[in-house]
């Protein structure tokens, strides 16, 4: 059986975890990783595998059958998804949520011209949480869904804080309030605004002579990622970020909390514990990808969400398979 061939679109933490995520699966392969960097200074896990800049994407048309795409939401997948969805099958993990319906519209025109998949804000959330919020809320129509991410290190976010002038590196950990779950809980969280739900937590080396008010002012008034939250913003020097702050545990809750009947209290909870976030958005990253690929394979173009994603696309199991060991 011809394995589906696979190329990473940058290679950082999420594309090292997806070259290592293609090794549990059998049907996969990879092909080749694209960089803006110069590829000779790549230094890949897996032997033989062809490194390209990213302006020679268009001479491996017909040579893979879906990118991946690992760059960041704030300004890489914007740009990136829509171009190369006009050439290739493609799964991103676009994760600035108030935008997903213009990201979902760019992809969707380029894919169609270009007669391609387009899967777009595939990971945990964007995601598998977003699917627990769909489900939840179709099974109890009458109640409140609350999502609450980490204790953890957000890549998008920290992506967002070292793109900020003045910064040299960055790392953003999001902290969910114990009284906020508690209060969804037991149903008596229906005030909670966003603030009141989580704390972001931002630790920052600057560029020596920075103004630090500046980017502390920036970060916390940055629409779609901090302005909302509780933030602080702690300037570290480079020793102690790589020291304290080089791991990339994440994780979170969706629960839903409400009734069936005259009243009755039903709870509905979904959690995540995550040692690596860039490995576990890897992970499902390549699994959406079967289904771009089987997708494309059928004839269908344009772009996707989970939503649109029968749950069996996702497997490399076969339906009879599917039915008899997890139905």
């Amino acid at each position: 059986m011809s394995k589906i061939r696979i190329g990473i679109v940058g290679y950082g933490n999420l594309g090292r975890g997806v070259e290592l995520g293609i090794m549990q699966h059998p049907d996969m392969e990879l092909v080749a990783v694209f960089s803006r960097r110069d590829p000779s200074t790549l230094t890949l896990l897996t032997d033989g595998i062809q490194k390209a800049h990213m302006d020679d994407i268009l001479a491996f048309k017909g040579k893979i059958d879906v990118m991946i795409l690992c760059g960041g939401s704030a300004t890489d997948l914007p740009e990136q998804a829509p171009e190369i969805a006009a050439h290739f099958n493609m799964v991103d993990s676009f994760d600035t949520h108030a935008l997903v319906n213009e990201h979902y519209q760019n992809v969707d025109n380029s894919a169609k011209i270009g007669g391609t998949v387009g899967i777009i804000s595939v990971g945990w959330d964007p995601g598998l949480f977003s699917l627990s919020r769909l489900y939840a809320e179709a099974v109890l129509p009458v109640g409140e869904t609350y999502t609450f991410w980490g204790p953890g290190l957000s890549q998008g976010h920290s992506d967002a804080i070292r793109r900020v002038a003045g910064v040299v590196n960055g790392v953003q950990y999001t902290i969910p309030t114990d009284a906020a779950m508690d209060a969804a809980r037991s149903g008596n969280g229906a005030d909670l605004t966003t603030r009141d739900k989580h704390l972001r937590e931002c630790y920052v080396v600057a560029e020596d002579g920075a103004d630090l008010s500046s980017i502390e002012q920036t970060i916390k008034t940055m629409p779609n990622y901090f302005a909302d939250y509780e933030t602080t913003v702690t300037f570290i020097s480079a020793e102690e970020l790589e020291t304290n702050h080089t791991g990339m545990p994440h994780g979170g809750f969706v629960i839903r909390s409400g009734k069936t009947g005259i009243n009755t209290n039903q709870t509905i909870e979904y959690g995540l514990k995550l040692e690596s976030n860039p490995e576990f958005t890897s992970a499902v990253l390549l699994s959406y990808a079967r289904a771009a690929y089987r997708l494309s394979a059928a004839g269908e173009t344009g772009a996707r969400t989970v939503f649109d994603i029968a749950p069996a696309l996702l497997s490399p199991k076969t339906n009879e398979q599917l039915r008899a060991e997890m139905l």
